[in-house]
């Protein structure tokens, strides 16, 4: 069954605790956290202090994506932080195996995340070694900040060629799409074969014209997610 992890980025940053409570009393039971070192991506974000503030804060799965250059450096400070599920871009160390390698050894689930321009087959050999595999459906390097990134149509395709590699050679790993999913959206994607939805502005976006609360509209997407995946045929 799919379901929807929101991205504590796009929630207000003065109000972090109200975020965390709005993801928990929706029933959802993961927080997605993007952390940028303004080096791989122009974004400079959180670092593990902020983690670890958040884990003593919730008992939410905290899923940490490192958009960092080389994370194999700092993948044991993140996950003593308190990340439970670690993920690192294939495009960011050439040491990819062993930062997977570091992530597991520390006790969190590991998985690699693919920009848009990075083929899946590109990561076939360690496709075993992974708990879950991230399809970035967003250019990570934005739009220059005049606009919310535009989702990438073809990361449908994208999804789909995931979950037919994986059906194909009997394996276990998870299928996350992350970046620019709405409700418009989300459906094809979990029949494409994605387990797990990272949305962010859907949910905490202040300009929205949406005027339900942000736990209202998370609930909307869940449901929306569970119904699409029990019909799913991949």
């Amino acid at each position: 069954m799919s379901f929807v992890a929101p991205a504590l980025l796009a929630a207000d940053f003065t109000r972090l605790g109200e975020a965390l409570a709005v993801i928990k009393d929706a029933g959802a039971r993961m927080v997605h956290i993007d952390v940028a070192d303004g080096h791989f991506v122009p974004e400079l974000t959180l670092g593990q202090p902020v983690i670890a503030s958040l884990r003593r804060a919730t008992d939410l799965v905290l899923d940490v994506h490192l958009l960092i250059e080389r994370p194999e450096r700092y993948i044991p400070d993140f996950v003593r932080a308190g990340a439970d599920r670690l993920s690192v871009h294939a495009e960011a160390t050439p040491q990819l195996h062993r930062a997977l390698v570091l992530i597991r050894e520390h006790g969190a689930k590991a998985g690699v995340v693919l920009n848009p321009g990075t083929s899946v087959d590109s990561v076939a050999e360690l496709l075993p070694d992974v708990d879950f595999l991230g399809i970035l459906c967003v250019d990570p390097a934005g739009n220059g900040g005049l606009r919310t990134p535009e989702f990438i149509t073809r990361s449908k395709a994208k999804v789909r060629a995931a979950a037919e590699s994986r059906l194909h050679r009997r394996l276990e790993f998870a299928i996350q799409a992350e970046g620019g999913i709405g409700f418009e959206n989300l459906e094809e994607l979990v029949l494409a074969g994605a387990d797990i939805l990272i949305t962010d502005s859907t949910i905490f976006d202040k300009n929205s014209l949406d005027e339900s609360s942000p736990e209202s509209r998370l609930r909307r997407m869940m449901r929306l997610a569970s119904q699409a995946g029990q019909t799913s045929n991949v």
